[in-house]
């Protein structure tokens, strides 16, 4: 059962490696652009492994930005991630104290998205299929940050083609496979409307940590449906 965990894992996880490798490519391309050596950038895809914090690391980077302001944005961009370990950890209790671990050292948005649906689904969250879904993405990510790096330079300017437009359609892609959840649509828009204004008073990365606060606001302030509401016992109430 346990292989075939795995197995499954790994095959649930391959439509999300084909659409997360250019942006592995993507990085490694752009790090090596702002004075990353390919050494580097295989470093920085292996332990920090958060796509968007190291788009924002490596602008900074390449901006001369004191190193403690660039580790507060990335804490910034990576806030989501405190969220996402918090709402999946009922879902891993049973796993031991290392495999919490890598558990949450593999915790990146699909990852934490294909979590919650299978638990909505009434599936086992086991750590063979956890760890299946997470390295199907973890090495292929690791390869082509290398070969965006080597050749990279061939692609040019990544804008001038769109491929700066391939971080954001993918977010609101993973967005949507949650809108049938309830509150969905007035928890995102919120977020939404408050990130935009963040953005152009406070400025970037923080609107993202600043958005999602106010969708956590807004959440806890709607009511509970009524499927989720603690049923009342009459007779102790009596």
């Amino acid at each position: 059962m346990t292989k075939d965990d795995f197995w499954q894992g790994v095959r649930g996880g391959f439509p999300v490696m084909l659409s997360a490798s250019p942006f592995g490519a993507l990085f490694g391309a752009l790090a090596v652009d702002n004075g990353f050596s390919v050494y580097d950038a295989m470093l920085m895809s292996a332990t920090v492994y958060a796509g968007a914090s190291q788009m924002v690391g490596i602008e900074l980077f390449g901006n001369n930005i004191q190193p403690w302001l660039i580790v507060l944005s990335i804490f910034a961009v990576n806030f989501r991630h405190i969220l996402y370990s918090a709402s999946i950890a009922r879902h891993i209790r049973h796993f031991s104290g290392l495999q919490k671990f890598f558990g949450f050292f593999l915790l990146v948005d699909p990852q934490y998205a294909e979590t919650e649906k299978r638990a909505e689904r009434g599936e086992p969250i086991s750590f063979a299929w956890y760890l299946g879904f997470a390295m199907i993405i973890y090495l292929p990510w690791q390869m082509m940050t290398l070969l965006g790096a080597i050749f990279g330079q061939m692609i040019g300017d990544p804008r001038a083609i769109g491929l700066d437009v391939l971080l954001p359609i993918y977010f609101m892609g993973l967005v949507l496979g949650f809108r049938r959840r309830d509150n969905w649509l007035p928890v995102v828009a919120v977020s939404s409307v408050v990130s935009v204004a963040a953005m152009h008073v406070v400025g970037s990365p923080w609107h993202v940590s600043i958005g999602a606060i106010a969708g956590i606001l807004l959440a806890a302030c709607l009511p509970l449906p009524a499927g989720a509401r603690p049923s009342v016992n009459v007779e102790q109430e009596a």
